[in-house]
């Protein structure tokens, strides 16, 4: 099915993840609405310039810097909404991610939630620490009530690593447009609070004597391979391939995800249209996301990989850097060049791999092989592959990183695990579909931020990934995730085993790496994980339609 969407009304981040769109750099302007007449007469300002989902041809070429902009609920509240319209926002955008940090795992879950233990709140930024504090009720002086995000270009295409001058003229814009209205410019960000919004761009890395954008982030895994796909997002000739491995598998194969998953006033997953406030226009074709700060702990990462890997070495009976380089795929669930475990089990079968697609090699020229790797990364074949026909976890573990983030076919109900007595080989279902996964799903945006390349970085190294993640649900999509895939491992037959890693393993620190006994190999246990990953702060927002943009900047939001 072919559902035609009012991309005039969508904003452009929602339909499109523009680091794929060679938008290498990002950044983010916080804002706070002291009078409901200032944000008003500053949304009208800026919905000017936003970004809309129309697509880039000829006729509308591709702009060199985007503008989105999003709204807290404080933000809202600013705004003077009518009460019957905010009363019908979900809880948890309501509430906020301050509020569910139990929920999410940024607190300790195993001790009972204690409102006057702050200690975990001390790792955010400044900015997130005062925003929603205790006692406002939404109304505090600091409160983050408006994000707007800029994606941009590179300055030119003989300078790759500086971003296109338009940014610093976008972002003094935005500034002049916030002082004109009376809207308060919120800095804060950064562990000691000294930076005026959050700077986010690629990783470059040298690439035989050029200095290029890589896929990669600050651990150095190829990311951000398998953005769902869904109904009226690409145009039906992009579709057909771009479905592959990124929408629901179903018994006719690939097919794109359900519109209401991820765009509000569509039908979703369960033929249904998902809850809106009123009027209807006000939340059609608006979405939410979660904006997380997610903090990369690169030497503590490096050092445990470096542990285990001489404890592997010698169980496995492997060189070093072949252990190093398994270690970091069987807690991933791809290799560090984005080839999925699941279709490339072994090391050897890696290097022979790359070898034959020309990524690296005796004669391979590094630039060449550099663009053969993000042609294979970009290409359906680094995507399609399922999880139901390793119930057993031999080619990727079952607690693997990926493996939780999107579960493919692998919670089939008929799915069986083990061996097969007749074949000596684990049990398949080539009948398994997503259909229990397909209501999980979430857009991820968003960059790495910090230094630019890959050297020098440690745990203080302000590093990691700007999170911005999307879905019609954040109870549903994000949170459910977060909390049941990344937190817990009881899905996965892990226990207590978090995401090796996404997870805090202040208290859980294994993560589990099954051997097929044909290859007469043991399994592996790493029992020495850290919380390589922690949160620095962030909130939920709204991404309203360009008509709600109008209706909330003239002042005619009516739910009656």
């Amino acid at each position: 099915m072919t559902r035609d969407l009012n991309l005039n009304d969508i904003q452009g981040n929602v339909t499109r993840a523009y680091g794929r769109y060679s938008f290498p750099f990002a950044r983010y302007v916080f804002f706070h609405f002291p009078k409901p007449e200032a944000g008003r007469a500053f949304l009208e300002e800026v919905r000017q310039k936003v970004t809309t989902a129309v697509r880039w041809d000829e006729n509308n070429p591709r702009p060199t810097c985007t503008t989105n902009i999003a709204l807290t609920f404080p933000g809202m509240l600013a705004l003077q909404l009518p009460v019957r319209t905010m009363q019908a926002m979900p809880a948890e955008f309501i509430e906020g991610m301050r509020q569910r940090a139990f929920i999410l795992g940024d607190r300790d879950q195993t001790k009972v939630e204690d409102a006057k233990d702050q200690s975990w709140l001390k790792r955010w930024d400044p900015i997130w620490q005062k925003s929603r504090a205790p006692g406002t009720l939404g109304f505090g002086v600091d409160d983050v009530h408006a994000l707007i995000t800029l994606n941009v270009q590179s300055k030119s295409k003989t300078d790759l690593v500086t971003p296109h001058p338009e940014l610093d003229q976008r972002t003094d814009w935005l500034l002049k447009v916030a002082e004109k209205c009376g809207v308060k410019h919120l800095a804060g960000v950064g562990a000691k609070g000294d930076q005026p919004y959050q700077d986010a761009s690629a990783v470059f890395d040298k690439i035989g004597d050029a200095i290029l954008p890589t896929p990669k982030e600050h651990f150095g895994f190829t990311d951000g391979i398998g953005n769902p796909v869904f109904e009226g997002q690409l145009p039906s000739e992009v579709e057909k391939t771009a479905v592959i491995g990124r929408g629901k598998l179903m018994g006719n194969g690939w097919e794109p995800l359900a519109t209401g998953e991820f765009i509000l006033g569509h039908p979703d997953e369960s033929q249904e249209l998902p809850p809106t406030a009123m009027p209807p226009e006000f939340m059609q074709n608006g979405t939410f996301f979660a904006f997380r700060k997610l903090h990369e702990n690169v030497g503590s990462f490096d050092a445990v990989v470096a542990e285990e890997a001489e404890q592997y070495a010698k169980a496995m009976g492997v060189p070093i850097d072949e252990a190093k380089e398994t270690l970091r795929a069987k807690m991933c669930g791809r290799w560090s060049d984005g080839v999925p475990l699941s279709k490339v089990p072994t090391y050897d079968e890696w290097v022979a791999f790359g070898e034959k697609m020309g990524f690296r090699g005796e004669g391979v020229d590094p630039i060449e092989g550099y663009k053969k790797n993000l042609a294979y990364v970009a290409s359906p074949d680094a995507r399609d592959f399922r999880y139901g026909d390793d119930m057993t976890g031999f080619k990727c573990p079952g607690g693997a990183h990926m493996r939780r983030m999107n579960t493919r076919d692998y919670l089939d109900p008929l799915n069986k695990g083990g061996i097969d007595e007749a074949t000596g080989k684990p049990y398949e279902n080539p009948d398994a579909t997503s259909a229990l996964n397909k209501r999980r799903r979430i857009l991820r945006r968003g960059l790495p931020y910090g230094p630019h390349n890959f050297e020098h970085k440690d745990n203080t190294t302000e590093q990691g990934v700007i999170m911005i993640i999307m879905g019609a649900s954040l109870f549903r999509q994000f949170e459910f995730v977060q909390q049941q895939w990344i937190q817990y491992g009881l899905d996965f037959h892990q226990g207590n085993n978090t995401c090796p890693l996404l997870g805090n393993h202040d208290h859980h620190k294994r993560h589990t790496i099954p051997s097929d006994p044909n290859s007469g190999k043991p399994p592996y246990v790493m029992s020495k994980l850290k919380t390589f990953v922690e949160c620095r702060g962030g909130d939920y927002f709204f991404v309203p339609s360009m008509t709600a943009l109008r209706m909330m900047a003239m002042g005619i939001v009516d739910p009656t």
